[in-house]
């Protein structure tokens, strides 16, 4: 039997619908499904105790609260927070896996050029959503060292050079780059012993292993209140509110400067709905005060970047970076 022209114009238009019905079922489950449906994976890539943990704690507690979903901490430690960096941008970008990042983040893609390596992420990998905190570091050594100043410290370090050593989060991180930074410009020479975070490091401190430590004011206020370790300076530009009495280096002459800041990060091509989501989360996260209350006790305000102006200071950072980081050189 012969079909008519009008039932096989009707057959094709029926499965022309049926076609675009089949394709769009997926965009609108997604769309009916309630996003987040299940918990969310917060990576911090350090050990508990440094400025990272310190931070993500309470900005996950809260973002949890706004979010209706548990936010929950990952501790992924090492390679200066590479490791954890790393695994956090090749995440799947569905909104599941954030990541609370420190300044090392725009460190470690040079390193990982200057030394030949196949690199742990890109920074295109990343889409910054909040920073949180932008502390400058704290040079710190144990309350019974022999320097009261950082003017003795860095005196005896030229008298000795290479016999004062300290300890970091690791290579090209966050509490070595300022150290090194601070070295070049006084013009000596201390030893560097890498930990797997500022925790560890700051307990070897307190131990006696290492002699000294640069890090975010939140990891050692505590230590310094009760007496166990004393600042020295600070690579501030003005003076800092948790510890208004210790200098920065530029008061001891030393045109030096260095931000440990702390900020959320996703998979660069999360969809736009759910990082807009995230978004706004971390931003009320940030309004909220226990967030404040928590993270300022430890030390260290809340100065608060939206995505548009932290976009532009995380490319500022890492252009300014790069020169740092071939000046230190080749470290394996």
């Amino acid at each position: 039997m012969i079909e008519s022209s009008s039932t096989m114009q009707r057959r094709s238009t029926l499965s022309a619908l049926l076609c675009t019905l089949i394709l769009a079922l997926p965009a609108m489950a997604m769309a009916q499904a309630a996003w987040p449906s299940r918990a969310i994976t917060m990576i911090v890539p350090f050990p508990p105790g440094g400025l990272a943990d310190i931070v993500a704690r309470p900005v996950a507690e809260a973002m949890s609260r706004d979010l209706g979903q548990p936010v929950v901490i990952e501790n992924r430690g090492g390679a200066g927070g590479g490791i954890g960096m790393g695994q956090a941008a090749k995440a799947k970008p569905d909104g599941y896996t954030v990541l609370m990042a420190l300044s090392s983040l725009t460190v470690i893609p040079e390193a990982d050029a200057l030394l030949g390596r196949t690199p742990m992420y890109n920074l295109s990998e990343l889409r910054p959503l909040a920073r949180f905190t932008a502390d400058p570091t704290v040079l710190v050594v144990r309350a019974n060292a022999p320097w009261k100043t950082v003017q003795d410290f860095l005196e005896d370090a030229k008298k000795r050079p290479g016999v004062i050593n300290y300890g970091s989060s690791g290579n090209y991180g966050t509490m070595h780059v300022p150290m090194e930074i601070l070295s070049q410009a006084a013009g000596v020479k201390l030893s560097h012993i890498p930990y797997t975070g500022a925790g560890p490091a700051v307990v070897a401190l307190l131990g006696g292993q290492i002699d000294a430590v640069s890090s975010g004011p939140a990891t050692v206020l505590q230590h310094i209140k009760a007496g166990k370790l004393r600042a020295l300076a600070h690579w501030g530009t003005g003076p800092l509110a948790a510890l208004p009495d210790v200098p920065s280096l530029k008061d001891a002459g030393l045109q030096v400067e260095y931000a440990q800041w702390s900020g959320l990060f996703i998979p660069a091509t999360t969809p736009e709905p759910i990082a807009q989501r995230l978004r706004a989360a971390a931003k009320m996260a940030a309004q909220d005060a226990k967030v404040k209350e928590v993270i300022g006790n430890a030390g260290t305000p809340i100065l608060y970047q939206d995505a548009p102006e932290f976009e532009k200071y995380v490319q500022a950072d890492a252009h300014r970076m790069v020169d740092v980081v071939r000046r230190i050189g080749r470290l394996e």
